[in-house]
């Protein structure tokens, strides 16, 4: 157990969430434990790293002082930024993974507001790009963006993550270089998708490839449907929805009106969704992020309908 000025609880509300055993079992799991004390240790390290993260836009430096601001006075020692990166180094990924895998996960309890529908464990799926810094060694591996005049900007990886809606925890996060695609860097999501799930999926995720590997996961889906894309009408359903099917997955197609409210206003457009057809349907609900007809939940979205 660490003492003295980096003692359990002097780092803050950090400690709290995830205690300096737990921290200290990952890094000896990973072979991570410092072989001589030093002004940093690894715990710390990896503290550091977690308010990086709380503080993104702030160096190193900046965060350090954040972290370690109520300890003025305890004998503190002065660190470079120099310093802070190399102890970076040394630590390496494999501590922050392993912390990962340990914490991630829904978060949702049974009564959680939002997080369960007909006993399904509500979930998305999408993307994003995240600019990184522009060191020599990332821009080997990811490249820049290029015009037709030069290259500029940051280096950036593509992320994807697997959230729980009602509690917005992560299940599970895949990345790196841009070159690949979302769809690509989903598949690397399925290993966390099983049965007692359903996944909400935009347009562009909702391939016939991808749509297959999801249900061949066990979980249910509720992918939205681009307006290029016409599902052959196998049958008409009372409800005005139609039996599909999409890459030879069977699929129930409803398309629906979805009213979103904003600070900025409402916007009003139309929605083809794909469910499974065992899916029970929802009660129609009227109001801001209405459906009609019945239809599974969704969330509401600021991108513009198809």
């Amino acid at each position: 157990m660490a003492g003295g000025v980096f003692a359990p609880g002097h780092l803050g509300e950090l400690t709290r969430i995830v205690p300096f055993e737990m921290a200290g079992a990952v890094l000896a799991g990973c072979g991570a434990v410092q072989q001589r004390v030093r002004k940093l240790p690894a715990r710390v390290v990896v503290y550091l790293l977690l308010a990086a993260a709380l503080f993104e836009p702030a160096g190193y430096p900046a965060v350090w002082r954040k972290l370690t601001g109520a300890l003025e006075g305890l004998g503190v020692a002065k660190v470079t930024a120099a310093a802070l990166w190399q102890a970076r180094t040394r630590l390496g990924p494999a501590p922050l993974q392993a912390l990962f895998d340990l914490l991630r996960g829904p978060a949702a309890a049974p009564r959680t507001s939002g997080s369960w529908w007909h006993g399904l464990l509500v979930c998305a799926i999408d993307g994003t790009v995240l600019d990184v810094p522009d060191t020599p060694g990332h821009r080997a591996r990811l490249g820049k963006q290029d015009n037709q005049y030069a290259t500029a900007g940051y280096p950036q990886i593509r992320l994807a993550a697997l959230v729980a809606c009602g509690t917005r925890a992560i299940i599970d996060a895949v990345f790196g270089p841009t070159a690949a695609g979302e769809p690509a860097y989903v598949t690397g999501l399925l290993r966390s998708l099983h049965q007692g799930m359903i996944v909400l999926l935009d347009r562009g995720l909702s391939g016939n490839a991808l749509l297959a590997a999801v249900t061949g996961t066990g979980a249910d889906f509720l992918a939205r449907l681009s307006a290029s894309r016409k599902p052959p009408v196998l049958r008409r359903l009372p409800d005005g929805s139609f039996l599909s099917v999409l890459g030879g997955v069977k699929v129930r197609i409803i398309e629906c009106q979805i009213t979103i409210a904003t600070t900025a206003g409402t916007q009003t457009g139309t929605y083809r969704l794909a469910t499974p057809p065992s899916l029970p349907p929802a009660p129609t609900r009227t109001g801001p992020a209405s459906a009609s007809p019945s239809r599974p939940p969704a969330t509401r979205s600021s991108r513009p309908p198809a």
